[in-house]
């Protein structure tokens, strides 16, 4: 069975729903992983999806925030969902293809603006959900699994513009990468995008806050596509639509998409 897999923040489902479907158009994956969806599931435009050929969903959502949704044209199952951290924030929700492959569809807490739990909650909101991942993953390791999801951490020099400047700001930091690596090592994750393009600056995302962020490239790759060890080498053509950022009204992420021959 191969199928391509596509990961993308959309900043409001609601109000991106036209580009959700020109990436479904356009570049027709088999699934589709959201996150950031800022909906309840009630509300989310399921059937305008489910009017292009994706009508297998398996999300979770709440009204103004998180808010997570896998979409299909494979027949799939919804597998629940971890409440991470016990805050019942719609930041996960897995599901199963008919081949038996797990997906897990993630949305890792930001951080905020400071990298230090003691006068940043959501900074210790991040790392705490990092360990929980870390120690569940470590605890029952996954098989035929596939995780993705905006993880909010650039772990490498060349996943963002700037190493040196932005080892103090919130996503690159020291404390962050190495939790980071912990989670993809407890796990035995393979980092598919990287396996498959395993050398130069690649990035998923570029602030609202540059006047020309296709000039100004001051990106960082936030956005990730993780398989399970023993089927990390099905994994391949992994690539980031990054003219998806300059969309009209678009999302501060691009879609990051791999291909799996399972």
């Amino acid at each position: 069975m191969a199928f391509t897999l596509a990961t993308w923040n959309i900043n409001s489902v609601r109000l991106r729903v036209g580009l959700v479907e020109k990436l479904l158009r356009e570049e027709a994956p088999d699934v589709l992983c959201l996150q950031e969806c800022k909906s309840p599931v009630e509300k989310m435009p399921l059937d305008q999806f489910a009017a292009l050929g994706y009508g297998f969903v398996a999300a979770r959502g709440q009204k103004g925030y998180n808010g997570v949704a896998i979409l299909s044209r494979l027949p799939l199952r919804d597998a629940g969902h971890i409440d991470w951290c016990g805050k019942g924030d719609a930041r996960h929700v897995a599901a199963e293809l008919e081949n038996g492959v797990v997906i897990h569809n993630c949305y890792i807490p930001a951080g905020g603006d400071v990298p230090d739990r003691t006068v940043n909650d959501k900074f210790g909101h991040k790392l705490d959900f990092l360990a929980e991942m870390r120690d569940r993953f470590g605890a029952d390791k996954p098989g035929k699994s596939i995780l993705v999801g905006d993880l909010n951490i650039a772990p490498r020099e060349d996943d963002v513009w700037d190493h040196k400047a932005l080892l103090k700001v919130v996503s690159h930091t020291p404390v962050e990468v190495e939790a980071f690596g912990d989670v993809m090592e407890a796990g035995g994750w393979v980092d598919v995008t990287r396996r498959d393009i395993p050398e130069g600056r690649l990035y998923s995302w570029w602030s609202y806050r540059a006047k020309d962020w296709d000039a100004a490239d001051k990106g960082r790759r936030l956005d990730h596509i993780w398989a399970s060890a023993d089927i990390g080498n099905a994994g391949h053509s992994s690539r980031i639509l990054r003219d998806a950022r300059g969309w009209e009204q678009p999302s501060d992420h691009a879609p990051v998409f791999a291909s799996f021959d399972l």
